[in-house]
């Protein structure tokens, strides 16, 4: 047999894995063969054909956008983080400066409304109506006794720790925004205290996206500890 049809034959039983592990354990392997490499060529998406330098450009480019996106994603996330710590810090002030029950439920009215942008809010606490009467923030408080029949839709949430975000059920939608429930896309529902002992926070956005379940819940639940503090104080 030739030196020729030897080499032919070689490189006919060469399995693509073979080829693939040997590039990988020799990435210098077309540095030592430049002439190689200008001969190569690669199907390009218009049909015309591209060396395989032209493509690792384009696959390096790809690479650089992909970290990029990457990166200013990152960023972004930082940014929003900065700007929750902002709030919190002072909801936090509010609620220290507030003397009494009515004061301090005024604030996290407030807060809820004006540092974190809510279409709607209410916040629930379980207890005698009556010692409530001095309370007067509209529609966003409302205390009742924690077995009353209109929280059954909100049985499994009631019995969990962390806060859910997301679409509700219309029965949810229904007690909490009452008229306005058409309105609302989204709703951040947060637990005062493990397994909402001593009521719940909920946040209504008109924006469907605003709230929802993949999104980070540890700001949700500082401010839940928060306001939970504040409320046991008085």
């Amino acid at each position: 047999m030739s030196t020729q049809r030897k080499r032919e034959y070689i490189v006919d039983e060469l399995s693509e894995d073979a080829v693939h592990e040997f590039l990988v354990a020799h990435p210098d392997f077309f540095e030592q063969h430049p002439s190689l490499l200008g001969t190569l060529q690669l199907p390009h998406a218009s049909g015309s054909a591209v060396s395989l330098v032209e493509r690792q450009v384009s696959v390096l480019r790809q690479k650089e956008l992909k970290l990029e996106r990457q990166l200013k994603e990152i960023i972004q996330v930082a940014r929003d983080n900065d700007v929750f710590a902002a709030k919190i810090h002072e909801l936090s002030l509010q609620l220290l400066s507030a003397t009494d029950l009515a004061s301090t439920i005024v604030a996290i009215e407030e807060a809820v409304r004006s540092g974190f942008g809510a279409d709607q809010a209410v916040m629930v606490l379980f207890g005698d109506a009556t010692n409530f009467d001095d309370i007067d923030v509209g529609r966003f408080f409302r205390a009742l006794d924690r077995d009353d029949s209109s929280l059954q839709p909100f049985a499994t949430f009631l019995a969990s720790t962390s806060p859910r975000c997301g679409q509700v059920r219309d029965s949810q939608m229904e007690f909490l925004f009452r008229d306005d429930a058409s309105e609302i896309g989204s709703v951040a529902l947060i637990p005062l205290e493990a397994k909402s002992a001593i009521g719940f926070l909920a946040i209504g956005s008109t924006d469907a996206d605003r709230f929802h379940p993949g999104m980070s819940i540890d700001f949700l639940a500082r401010v839940g500890d928060l306001v939970a503090a504040a409320l046991k104080r008085h």
